[in-house]
């Protein structure tokens, strides 16, 4: 009960606590909404990989084109630039990835910089309470003239709480973000590599169907003027 009263005391007499009291809100709220962002955004890129380069191979541009687009995975974007300029440059298409790639980091970061900075933000406010309830503790012993446990007990217990609870909301905000950091390192590394796999694939049923039946069609009708004098 005692403790009960104390913690009342402290939120009532202490604005620092109610400062890391609303970044505990606003963390957990952040983490809730990147945590199901994430969930959302997971997909199955591997199989998707595979449905695309099939449709590839077998010269069903739009059906593995489809295939990409129905997934919610990062890839879906980058694919797409890789079937939508297939016919430019290399070059070209690979700076189309990488706007693509760099749009969907945006996305897969976005509010992760505040979990970042509450990381290290929180524990520095505590310490801000630590140093608030120490000069609250010699206050009362100035205005009493004693020293005694009962009189420095409040500034010492709001300097102990509040350091507790900066390094409560870090601890758990500094794991999350880099939990959320890596998980945005893999999905782009996989949405990267991927598309690199579908490119090459298309670039592979180019140069198969340059060297088919009407490739060697087109170097025929162009080797028959040549004969032509000969037969005169």
């Amino acid at each position: 009960m005692n403790m009960q009263l104390d913690w009342m005391q402290t939120l009532a007499t202490s604005p620092t606590m109610l400062v890391l009291i609303a970044c505990s809100v606003v963390t957990l709220g952040v983490a809730l909404e990147r945590a199901h962002y994430f969930f959302k955004r997971r997909g199955n890129p591997d199989a998707t990989l595979e449905l695309a380069l099939a449709k590839v191979r077998a010269g069903e541009m739009k059906e593995a084109a489809w295939a990409c687009q129905q997934s919610v995975h990062p890839l879906a974007p980058v694919a797409a630039q890789v079937f939508e300029h297939r016919g430019l440059p290399l070059g070209e298409i690979e700076e189309k990835m990488q706007i693509a790639l760099s749009e969907q980091k945006l996305l897969l970061e976005r509010n992760l910089g505040f979990l970042g900075t509450m990381a290290g933000a929180a524990p520095l406010i505590g310490l801000l309470g630590t140093v608030w309830g120490i000069m609250r503790a010699f206050h009362d012993m100035a205005q009493t003239g004693s020293a005694a446990p009962s009189v420095v007990a409040a500034g010492v217990s709001e300097a102990l709480v509040t350091t507790a609870a900066g390094l409560v909301v870090a601890v758990p905000a500094l794991v999350l973000y880099n939990h959320f950091t890596r998980q945005v390192h893999v999905m782009l590394t996989v949405a990267e590599n991927h598309a690199r796999s579908i490119r090459s694939a298309l670039l592979e049923r180019t140069a198969t169907g340059s060297a088919g039946p009407a490739g060697e069609a087109r170097k025929a009708a162009a080797a028959r003027p040549a004969l032509a004098p000969a037969q005169i």
